[in-house]
């Protein structure tokens, strides 16, 4: 690792191009069954192995007729049909459709031979127990869904990097396609440093601080898709923050470190990811307020970042250099920008050039217009996410925002 890189800034795209030269194209993959498929994603396209429907059937409640004995059908001069009999559900229809004559159907059934459309029920009107009035005419194919008209055999269905969800798991049901190649999920370590750090569980003495980024990462990371393996909180000491990054690596496809707040935890927590493995620490500090001492590495084959002790900076950065790399490596590719919401500012915001500023804010609507107020306050301090409605994005260039302008919100 060469002294050089530490804080050359670097934007987060910039980082991440740093990063993806290192990693695979194609993702591990693994079969498995629908059950455990909501949330995975596809590790190979998958394409419709057979027509659907397999047949013609009726899309509405009525009767399966030929369209030409209805043309011309009106409420004064209706057509005149005799009823043969009723088309069953889940078995073939096997009698055909004669010419004057009309099958009562039901939603799904299978269209019978010789029978080009359905007539929907509102717009028939029983004359006695073998023949109806037609009042309204149908045109060939109406109220009828064709064979293949859904999927045909061979057609694309889902492709490579597709993260599977409930409506798309039915289609493979319905299709018959009870195993897929999924990608196999990359197992994260995450691992919080500093002397001032204890556990969730533990009763800090005075001046320590509960772990909150084991909770908040961890989380973030089963949402983007990872395994999760918590290594607990390092002491300020360089021999063990480096034992428990060693085994994570070991065991682990990504690590996250959380580094302590002091300067000199942060240099440690630097050198230790740097020794690692080749080609070691790729960008030392990314251009984004809350979040500027991120480290951005790769250890052997394996992304290893360094992130904020600071809650807020955190999870700042793991969406903007974490979830990204945890996409790459299950094939899901870029997740595109996130949603954004338009609102106006209610007071002016101090943004540096060169930077991009996230600042945690809460939405309302005043006059049918969405507007954003900051909440202010250090990086430190957990619950301005929660009091908050989303962040506000600052561009790298905006130099500040004033109040009125037009902003944009991603919401949480």
């Amino acid at each position: 690792m060469t002294t050089d890189i530490f804080f050359q800034i670097v934007t987060p795209d910039e980082a991440l191009a740093r990063l993806s030269e290192h990693l695979p194209d194609i993702p591990r993959s693994q079969p498995i069954g629908l059950d455990p498929a909501l949330g995975r994603v596809t590790a190979a396209p998958i394409s419709s192995p057979e027509d659907s429907p397999a047949f013609a059937r009726s899309a509405m409640d009525g009767y399966a007729v030929r369209a030409a004995d209805t043309f011309g059908a009106s409420e004064s001069l209706p057509a005149f049909l005799t009823v043969d009999g009723e088309v069953p559900m889940g078995a073939t229809a096997e009698r055909p459709v004669q010419p004057g004559t009309a099958q009562l159907i039901h939603t799904g059934g299978m269209l019978p031979p010789q029978a080009d459309a359905v007539v929907m029920v509102e717009y028939t009107q029983p004359v006695d127990e073998a023949s109806l009035e037609v009042l309204r005419p149908v045109a060939p194919g109406q109220h009828v869904i064709q064979a293949g008209e859904d999927l045909a055999a061979g057609d694309p269905l889902l492709p490579a990097g597709h993260r599977l969800r409930a409506q798309d798991l039915g289609v493979l049901a319905a299709l018959g396609i009870t195993e897929i190649h999924a990608a196999v999920p990359p197992v994260i370590g995450v691992l919080s440093s500093g002397d001032e750090i204890v556990p969730a569980d533990a009763a800090p003495a005075p001046g320590q601080v509960r772990d909150v980024n084991a909770t908040t990462l961890s989380a973030l990371a089963r949402q983007a898709g990872a395994e999760v393996r918590e290594y607990g909180v390092a002491p300020d000491d360089r021999t063990e923050l480096e034992r428990l990054t060693r085994a994570a690596l070991e065991a682990c496809d990504l690590i996250v470190i959380s580094a302590g707040s002091s300067v000199s935890t942060r240099d440690m927590t630097a050198e230790v990811i740097g020794s690692l493995g080749q080609p070691g620490v790729l960008a030392h500090g990314i251009a984004v307020k809350p979040g500027k001492p991120t480290i951005v590495a790769v250890a052997d084959g394996k992304p290893v970042f360094g992130l904020p002790g600071n809650p807020v900076s955190a999870m700042v950065v793991f969406g903007l250099v974490v979830a990204p790399t945890i996409r790459r490596l299950l094939g899901a590719g870029p997740a595109g920008d996130p949603p954004r919401r338009k609102a106006r500012l209610t007071r002016s915001l101090a943004s540096q050039t060169g930077r991009i500023d996230f600042v945690p804010a809460v939405l309302e609507q005043r006059d049918d217009e969405s507007w954003a107020t900051p909440v202010l306050g250090p990086s430190n301090l957990i619950a301005t996410l929660v009091r908050a409605s989303g962040l506000i994005r600052i561009p790298l260039d905006a130099g500040g925002l004033a109040e009125g302008a037009w902003v944009d919100v991603e919401p949480f």
